[in-house]
């Protein structure tokens, strides 16, 4: 039964995303609001949210699982925003990999509007302690989950968030990925990663995170130790620049992230400093990952200065093939 009279067809199409046969080129935010005090995800603030995304520019929503209410789907779709749904491996049974029953999620909302790219995993690469100290047991997984839920659903990509460059064997074994997502913290050059790509695969791509906390934990490149918004919003517009210069390459990006989460170190009614992220040394300017404070607006959705940087680049960029 479909969730909505009339499905966007997305193709790839000589490495660029279409949707309804038109070029697509994300311009993305990661997404995944926790409310004060909480440590689960809620959109108590979809309303708003929607609003300060849709002032951005931002097109795309990066979601870390996914949406199982029809209404809220449908508010992303009515403010002309598409979502990348990620299944994780084992979530108990909740439309996960383990159980397969992510394909009963794709069956489900396969027709709905909203939905842009099927993913599988995030940078799962960095954690083989997850499949009994073996990371081939992800990718094979990996690779059925791509099958079936290319089966189940031709009208929409399929892609996993990958931790930084795969192998050259690794591509090679799951030719059935129809985009792979990178997140790339390269400090604020992701541009590296594109050359790399470019000559280890013909494949399509998108910087599935990428961006800056907001927090120094020492004085360096010129931004001072302490709470540092300037620090955030230079490295995720020098991000944002990289990406946009190399549109022939990568089809777009997702920075991280939307709103900052307490529930990640500490006490979640209190923002803490610290939090603990594999694989953060380039993240700029101070190699740490402050993990409580990646949010381009506040928890309580102040705009950062990031926010202004984002939705200058994000609001002028013009995509045409």
């Amino acid at each position: 039964m479909s969730i909505l009279p009339k499905t966007d067809i997305v193709k790839i199409n000589k490495n660029s995303i279409y949707v309804n046969e038109e070029p697509y080129f994300i311009k993305g935010i990661c997404y995944h609001p926790v409310s004060k005090g909480n440590l689960k995800r809620s959109f108590s603030s979809i309303d708003r949210d929607l609003e300060l995304m849709t002032e951005a520019g931002i097109n795309t929503i990066r979601l870390y699982e996914p949406i199982d209410d029809v209404k809220i789907l449908d508010k992303i779709a009515d403010a002309g925003i598409k979502v990348i749904i990620s299944f994780g491996y084992n979530q108990n049974g909740f439309y996960d990999i383990f159980t397969g029953t992510f394909l009963d999620y794709i069956a489900k909302y396969r027709r709905h509007k909203a939905i842009l790219i099927w993913e599988f995993g995030n940078e799962y690469n960095y954690h083989p302690e997850w499949f009994e100290n073996d990371i081939q047991n992800w990718y094979n997984a990996l690779k059925n989950a791509v099958i079936l839920a290319k089966r189940e659903d031709p009208n929409h990509p399929v892609s996993t968030a990958h931790g930084d460059l795969p192998s050259i064997e690794l591509v090679k074994l799951i030719p059935e990925l129809d985009i792979w997502g990178l997140n790339v913290y390269r400090w604020d050059k992701p541009q590296s990663i594109f050359k790399q790509w470019k000559s280890l695969s013909s494949k399509p791509i998108y910087l599935s995170e990428a961006g800056a906390d907001s927090y120094m934990s020492f004085t360096n490149s010129g931004f001072k130790k302490g709470k540092n918004q300037e620090a955030q919003a230079v490295a995720n517009g020098n991000i944002i620049d990289a990406v946009f210069n190399h549109k022939d390459i990568v089809n777009g990006l997702c920075i991280f992230s939307f709103t900052d989460g307490w529930w990640k170190s500490g006490n979640p009614k209190e923002q803490d400093i610290g939090g603990w992220a594999p694989n953060t040394s380039g993240v700029p300017y101070d190699g740490t990952a402050n993990e409580e404070f990646w949010g381009v607006v506040d928890i309580d959705r102040r705009k950062k200065l990031a926010f202004k940087v984002i939705k200058d680049k994000y609001t002028k960029f013009k995509f045409e093939k």
